[in-house]
């Protein structure tokens, strides 16, 4: 890990729209290099989904003009693991669904090097001098917002519902824009391999989400994950996750 490179520039911007920027971590491994949604509101900001926690995200954004710090911010997490919830202790006001809350407060073991002991090198370049993985653990952020199904993210200008899709984790949301027929949605559908056998995965939940998901009226669908996509896509990722689980020797296959 010593013989790394250190990182000139640890997270990649990237706009999507007028008040959407996608933020990623180029450095990290493929399976942990999350999209990092920045929704811009009148009344309030969302940082959906905030990141590793290697390295700051705000400072990255204050060194691009994004002072967060003038702006009333409310980080969002779609579920617990530490791709998606790692950099939350950066923010004052921090939102989880109750099931994956314990992932906030400091119940679970994110120690990285402990969760993939066979992945030697999860990052290609260090965040800053002197990093160790085996030094790093998650800091503790315990959620001051808890986000149910139906509950309202309302950020003057865009009003998301909460869509409670579990499978995945326990605990993964989405937020759904009707209006605009948006989706954020973390972890539960994205364009690339959908993991259900983690240790908190459940594949017959997840199935259940998977026929909700196919029915929502998204135009786009900004992902955990890879890149963004239309409703065909979404529905065809649906059909795919679906049909594999009815075949021989898949889990809960018949």
């Amino acid at each position: 890990m010593s013989a790394l490179p250190v990182a000139e520039k640890w997270f990649e911007r990237r706009t999507v729209g007028p008040d959407l920027d996608l933020y990623v971590e180029p450095h990290v491994h493929q399976w942990f290099r999350a999209n990092i949604w920045y929704c811009r509101g009148r009344e309030l900001d969302l940082v959906i989904d905030p990141g590793m926690g290697l390295a700051s995200l705000r400072a990255a954004m204050a060194r691009e003009g994004v002072d967060l710090d003038d702006r009333p911010v409310l980080a969002i997490a779609t579920h617990g693991h530490i791709d998606h919830a790692g950099g939350m202790h950066e923010f004052a006001r921090r939102a989880i669904h109750p099931d994956d809350a314990a992932a906030l407060d400091g119940a679970a073991d994110h120690h990285l090097a402990a969760m993939f002991p066979e992945m030697d090198v999860p990052v290609t370049a260090l965040p800053e001098p002197g990093w160790s993985l085996d030094a790093f653990t998650c800091k503790a952020a315990p959620a001051t917002r808890l986000l149910r199904e139906g509950d309202r993210v309302e950020t003057g200008g865009r009003s998301f519902t909460v869509l409670h899709l579990p499978g995945h984790s326990p605990g993964s949301i989405a937020l759904f824009d009707e209006a605009g027929g948006t989706l954020f949605s973390g972890d539960a559908i994205y364009d690339g391999e959908l993991l259900d056998e983690l240790p908190r995965s459940d594949p017959e939940v997840y199935a259940s989400s998977m026929h909700r998901i196919a029915d929502l009226a998204a135009g786009t669908v900004h992902g955990g994950h890879g890149p963004s996509f239309g409703r065909e896509r979404m529905r065809q990722i649906t059909r795919e996750y679906l049909d594999g689980r009815r075949k021989p020797g898949c889990p809960g296959g018949h």
